[in-house]
């Protein structure tokens, strides 16, 4: 359950605070190991409990009980701290003073904890719960081949103007897999050679967003100044922007999930007056264009063409539903006839409970892979009967995603109570999520092991994945997960679980900051994360009564701009912030106050114009992500925070010095300069595992040169090195041979001459070269790499005619 590992987050953080703060907190010292030793004891009861909180509300309620304690607990140790913090500033007699009231008070607020966990305790025993011990823990296309086929040829085939297909079905029944599947159809493919964009368009239709989706699509090798040209464009703009980018091709356009006939109005720019206007985003030129809109209502793809034909899906038949099961629950390679009897009947009946609902079969099938024992089919085939009965559900689709819910490990609940805060339909990058989930803790140490915290994110995500509850959107060459995406009706477990553990609160466009409800009682004071979807202004305005908020994340929807002025309520109202993401809040600078939140783990500050930061940042002590890009300059501070593990500054329009060789739990440095990097010493950066190198190179050439190369082969842990050279310089021959753990190399920039093959790190895997402008053939140098699988040559990494591979080149 996510209690658990909130549990497993305190503790640990209650044992390595205290003896962080031990000077500070002599006074009080006993009654915070006891603390420590009663939570950590609690922590054993969890898992029995959670397996009995959805059939008995009084552990239900029990199990509320414990979550409030817990956050009391943290709420105690992070104030406490804070206090501590402050009290470091002043005077000596009065700071002595405080230190003896702040002593008694944490005393108190500790005895008044424990007393309430004693009782706890106490109503343990009278449920039943018992000690158990610390808690561990692609679909299949099925049925879809005669929906594709007629797909295709509606795409294909027809007149030459442009036409809307539509898709029309209820949620779950597979729209969107038969679009992808039709998406990458060999003749679709054939047909739109040059342009197929795929867009998905929210329950909250955000035209400006859908247009970027697909101008990022169209444009794939702009200029940063060609990137920064079109965000700023206003809505309108960028319609006519992608009119123009469209106008001369043969396109065929996904937008996946129109929910209205506004929003398609809203997407095309049509004309309420001209009913047979085809709108003038998307133009016709006469060429076969398409778009394939995938939509629950009728009304929607009728509306958006009426001279097409909608293709209403229909829900799977009772064998084509057992097929799709059975890929999915059973081991692929073991024959039908070999299935055990038994499970084959339970799995029939639960089956059948799905309705032909793929999303529901596939959920299922997920849910029950994993254990093939006789008791745990029958647990779950009873399970569904009761909630049904219960609920007077006629579909199982919501029943078998709680079940899904209820049978995660308990490390996996708070990772997936976490996609609730992303806004409906939102494309999500797996890199801020692995790093927005170690910051809130739910990715522990002990967890982890031997494993990097990120690497340990991804194993998680890729459970998550394996049972149906995350789609994946885009993968990268290695086949691993770039961005993700969360089923609606998968959202909507998540928001209902979310809330139900006061886990999370939502500022929506849907209903910005109802009116009905007043401003100081808009959120509850116990509120431990917000997601703020829309409105900023008027959200800055409120009065905040959530002292002990831990994440505040902003979507900037409507791509609004905020005043520098409008920030400062961060610092003053929420002093316990751990996560602050203002990625796409567009602002010039930070107020200094933001240095004041020492708590602070991870902030975002990604694509909203900001050229600088404050001096104070240099104080977040705690810091251990910092995402920014595109900087006038990085404040020379950032050497301070030494806890800092993930530093993202790409695009600094300053090449000023910058310290970072204090950081030595560093594991990803992407966007220091060459110049910035020669002049700090590496040999103290010993965890640094991914390294991205931009700027001049030609400022460390001729000697400074040498000790490059050897800068970069003293990081004994280093596997990923990207190096973008600047248009006006260019890289001399490699020396990376020293470089042992080095499997993946990117170089973007001018080569003055490909290196030899020795000169290259002995285990490299994964090359990519970009604008190198290579006169030479290269393969006769590449081909003899031992452990070459992936070679990307992208454009003008080579400017000859002809490559030649040997017979025997790439063993």
């Amino acid at each position: 359950m996510a209690t658990e590992v909130l549990f497993s987050f305190v503790v640990e953080r209650l044992g390595d605070k205290l003896i962080q703060e031990a000077n500070f907190i002599k006074g009080v010292s006993r009654q915070a190991d006891r603390l420590h030793r009663d939570l950590r004891a609690m922590q054993c009861f969890l898992e029995e409990a959670d397996k009995k909180q959805e059939e008995d509300s009084r552990v239900r309620n029990w199990v509320s009980d414990i979550r409030e304690a817990v956050y009391n607990a943290e709420d105690i140790i992070d104030m406490f701290i804070l206090n501590a913090q402050s009290l470091r500033t002043n005077f000596f007699l009065k700071r002595g003073f405080k230190k003896l009231i702040n002593r008694y008070k944490v005393g108190k607020k500790i005895e008044a904890l424990q007393l309430g966990l004693l009782d706890i305790s106490n109503r343990r025993e009278a449920l039943g719960i018992q000690n158990i011990g610390e808690g561990t823990s692609q679909h299949v296309v099925v049925g879809l081949e005669k929906e594709a086929d007629e797909l295709v040829n509606q795409l294909i085939g027809g007149d030459l103007r442009r036409r809307v297909i539509s898709l029309v079905g209820m949620g779950g029944i597979g729209k969107t897999t038969l679009a992808k599947k039709v998406n990458y159809h060999t003749k679709v493919v054939e047909r739109f050679p040059d342009c197929r964009v795929w867009a998905y368009v929210s329950q909250d239709c955000r035209p400006r967003d859908v247009y970027m989706q697909i101008i990022k699509q169209l444009v794939c090798t702009s200029t940063k100044e060609q990137v920064e040209m079109v965000e700023k464009l206003q809505e309108h703009e960028l319609g006519d922007f992608l009119h123009e980018r469209l106008k001369e091709k043969r396109y065929l356009i996904v937008l996946d999930y129109v929910w209205s006939c506004a929003d398609w109005d809203c997407l095309a720019k049509v004309s309420s007056n001209d009913p047979d206007c085809l709108g003038n985003v998307f133009p016709d030129g006469g060429n076969d264009s398409r778009l394939l809109l995938t939509t629950r209502h009728k009304d929607v793809a009728l509306h958006a063409d009426a001279r097409s034909i909608p293709q209403e899906m229909q829900l799977l038949s009772e064998q084509e539903s057992w097929d799709l099961f059975r890929g999915k629950a059973f081991l692929k390679h073991v024959d039908a006839d070999r299935y055990p009897p038994d499970l084959v009947q339970l799995g029939q009946e639960m089956v059948d409970k799905c309705n032909g609902l793929p999303l529901a079969i596939v959920v299922l099938g997920g849910l029950l892979s994993r254990n093939m024992s006789h008791t745990e089919w029958r647990k779950v085939h009873d399970n569904i009967n009761a909630y049904l009965a219960k609920e007077g559900s006629q579909t199982g689709v919501m029943t078998v995603l709680n079940l899904s819910y209820i049978d995660l490990p308990s490390y996996l609940k708070p990772c997936f109570l976490h996609l609730s805060l992303f806004p409906e339909d939102y494309v999500i990058s797996t890199r801020k999520l692995f790093l927005l989930w170690i910051a809130e803790g739910f990715i522990l140490s002990e967890q982890a092991g031997q494993q990097s915290m990120k690497d340990t994110a991804e194993v998680c995500l890729n459970e998550l994945i394996n049972r149906n509850l995350i789609q994946v959107v885009r993968m990268s060459v290695n086949a691993r997960v770039v961005e993700c995406w969360v089923h609606d009706l998968v959202r909507e477990l998540a928001v209902r679980k979310a809330k139900e553990q006061n886990f999370f609160i939502t500022h929506d466009i849907a209903d910005p900051l109802s009116s009905s409800t007043s401003n100081s009682s808009l959120f509850s004071s116990k509120c431990r994360r917000q997601s703020i979807y829309s409105d900023m202004e008027r959200y800055a305005s409120v009065e905040h009564n959530t002292p002990y908020l831990r994440s505040l994340l902003f979507f900037n929807l409507r791509h609004e701009i905020c005043r520098i002025s409008q920030l400062d309520f961060i610092g003053k109202c929420f002093k316990v912030l751990r996560v602050l993401d203002l990625e796409g809040v567009q602002v010039e600078s930070l107020p200094s106050i933001v240095g004041t939140l020492i708590h602070l783990r991870y902030l975002g500050l990604r694509h909203n114009g900001l050229k600088l930061l404050p001096l104070s940042i240099g104080n977040l002590r705690s810091l251990q992500t910092l995402d920014v890009n595109n900087l006038k300059q990085v404040p020379n501070v950032i050497w301070k925070i030494q806890n800092m593990r993930y530093l993202y500054i790409e695009g600094q329009e300053d090449d000023i010095p910058l310290k970072i060789d204090t950081l030595e739990n560093l594991q990803v440095l992407s966007g220091i300069t060459f110049k910035q990097w020669i002049q700090n010493n590496s040999s103290k950066l010993t965890c640094i595992g991914k390294l991205k190198l931009e700027g001049r190179y030609e400022l460390v050439e001729a000697l400074e040169g040498i000790e490059f190369w050897k800068s970069i082969a003293k990081l004994r842990v280093l596997k990923s090195l990207y190096l973008k050279a600047s248009e006006e310089s260019s890289f001399p021959s490699l020396a990376m041979d020293s470089c042992l753990y080095l499997s993946k190399l990117d170089i973007k920039g001018h080569m003055q001459k490909l290196s030899e093959t020795f000169q290259f790190p002995p285990n490299l895997s994964q090359l990519t070269l970009d604008s190198c402008r290579l006169d030479c053939d290269p393969m006769p140098i590449l081909e003899k790499l031992p452990k070459m699988l992936t070679l990307r040559l992208r454009a003008d990494s080579y400017l000859g005619t002809e490559m030649h591979v040997s017979e025997n080149g790439f063993p």
